[in-house]
C-alpha cells in the first residue's frame, strides 16, 4: 500500500510539474501579446517577430494542457459543493480586491459612466466574464458531475462516437474551412473545454496509452508546434503578397485548431510517461501547483492586464524589438516577474482562506457545506 502511495504521488507531482508549465506559457503568450511582437498582418516580418511566433507556437498548446489535466482528475473524483464555492470565491477575492487596492493608490479611479458596469464586473465576475477562462473553467466544475454520469454510463463506443462528434463541430471543420462560423468562439468558451474534458475523462477510464512513448509524445508536441508555427508564417506571406485570408491567418492560434489540440495531447502524454524523482524539486512544485491559478487572476484583472507590461519596462526598459537575444531576456525577466509574483500574491491568499476556513470550520454554513460535500459524492 505505501509503495502504491509512493507511485501516485510521483504521478500527481508530474501533473502539478506540468500544471506549473502551463501556466508560465499561459504568461508568455500574454507577455507577447501586450509587448505588440506577433506578426502583424500586411506587414513585413522582422526577426523578433518570427522568434517570438516560434514561443507563442509552443505555448499555445498551454490551455488545453490546463484542462486536460483537471478533465483527467476530476473525471475520477466526487463532486463536492465546497471546491466550486471556494473557486467563485477566489475569483472574486480577486475581482474585488484588486480594484480596492488599485482604488486606495490611486492608480484607477471609477468614472460615472462606467461605475455601475466595473461594479457587475468586480462582484459577479464569472457571469461577467471578467476573465473569460475564469468562466469557463467554472462552468465546466459546475458540469463536471453530469460529464462524470455520462463517462461511467456510456460504453467505451458511446463516450467515443460523443467525443468525436464534440471533436467535428468544434475542432475538425472549423480547422480546414477558411471561413469563420458564427458558433466558434476558437476554444474560448466552455462548450470546447466540455470536450477536451471528455478527452481526458477517456484517456482516464480506459488508461488510453498516447503515442506509446515519453519520445514519441515529445515528437507529437514538435511537430504539432512546427506546424503552426510554419502555418502562421505561410500565410501571412501569402496575406502580404496576395491580400485575403485575414480571418483563416489567425486559425492555427486557435484553442480548438487540430494542431493546437494535438500539440497538448503529445505534451500531456509526455508528463504521463515522465518519471520525476522525489527531491526538494517536487516538494516545491506540489506545493506552489495549487497557487497557479492564481498567477492567472492577478495578472489577467481588467485594470491589470493592458497595464503590467508598461509597469515592468519602467523597470526593465522598453521591449527590444530589434533583438532577438535582448527580446529574449526581456520576456523571461518579465514572465519570472509575473509568475513568482502572483505566486507570492496568492499565498497570502491562501493564508488568509486557510484562516477563514479554521474560524468558520463549526458554523452552520461550513457544516451544512460538509454535509452536502459528503452526500454529493
Amino acid at each position: 500500500m505505501a509503495e502504491m502511495a509512493v507511485v501516485k504521488k510521483h504521478k500527481e507531482t508530474n501533473f502539478e510539474f506540468l500544471r506549473v508549465i502551463a501556466m508560465l506559457m499561459v504568461v508568455v503568450l500574454h507577455y507577447l501579446s501586450h509587448a505588440d511582437v506577433l506578426l502583424q498582418l500586411g506587414m513585413p516580418k522582422s526577426g523578433v517577430q518570427v522568434f517570438a511566433t516560434a514561443i507563442e507556437s509552443l505555448c499555445i498548446v498551454a490551455v488545453n494542457v490546463w484542462v486536460l489535466i483537471s478533465g483527467y482528475f476530476l473525471s475520477q473524483s466526487g463532486f463536492k459543493l465546497s471546491r466550486i464555492l471556494q473557486l467563485i470565491c477566489e475569483v472574486i477575492f480577486y475581482t474585488v480586491l484588486i480594484s480596492v487596492v488599485m482604488m486606495i493608490t490611486g492608480v484607477y479611479v471609477v468614472g460615472s459612466t462606467d461605475s455601475v458596469y466595473k461594479t457587475v464586473q468586480y462582484f459577479f465576475p464569472i457571469q461577467s466574464e471578467h476573465y473569460w477562462f475564469a468562466t469557463s473553467y467554472v462552468l465546466m466544475y459546475i458540469f463536471a458531475p453530469v460529464l462524470n454520469a455520462g463517462v461511467r454510463n456510456l460504453s467505451r463506443l458511446q463516450l467515443k462516437a460523443t467525443i468525436l462528434g464534440l471533436l467535428l463541430w468544434f475542432c475538425f471543420i472549423k480547422s480546414v474551412i477558411p471561413v469563420m462560423f458564427a458558433t466558434d468562439k476558437y476554444g474560448y468558451d466552455f462548450g470546447w473545454f466540455i470536450c477536451v474534458y471528455l478527452i481526458a475523462a477517456y484517456i482516464r477510464k480506459y488508461n488510453v496509452t498516447l503515442f506509446y512513448s515519453a519520445r514519441k509524445s515529445a515528437a507529437v508536441y514538435l511537430i504539432s508546434c512546427l506546424i503552426i508555427f510554419v502555418m502562421l508564417l505561410v500565410l501571412h506571406e501569402i496575406n502580404l503578397k496576395r491580400g485575403g485570408l485575414i480571418y483563416y491567418s489567425t486559425v492555427p492560434t486557435h484553442y480548438n485548431f487540430i494542431f493546437t489540440l494535438t500539440g497538448a495531447l503529445g505534451l500531456f502524454s509526455f508528463f504521463r510517461f515522465y518519471k520525476m524523482r522525489e527531491n526538494t524539486f517536487a516538494k516545491v512544485i506540489r506545493y506552489i501547483a495549487p497557487l497557479t491559478f492564481g498567477v492567472y487572476l492577478v495578472h489577467e484583472h481588467i485594470e491589470i492586464r493592458d497595464r503590467w507590461i508598461v509597469w515592468l519596462e519602467h523597470i526593465l526598459g522598453e521591449v527590444p524589438k530589434d533583438s532577438v537575444f535582448f527580446f529574449g531576456w526581456h520576456m523571461l525577466r518579465c514572465v519570472f516577474i509575473v509568475f513568482f509574483a502572483g505566486l507570492f500574491v496568492d499565498w497570502i491568499r491562501m493564508i488568509i482562506f486557510d484562516y477563514l476556513g479554521r474560524t468558520l470550520h463549526d458554523t452552520g454554513l461550513f457544516t451544512w457545506l460538509r454535509k452536502m460535500d459528503k452526500e454529493l459524492c
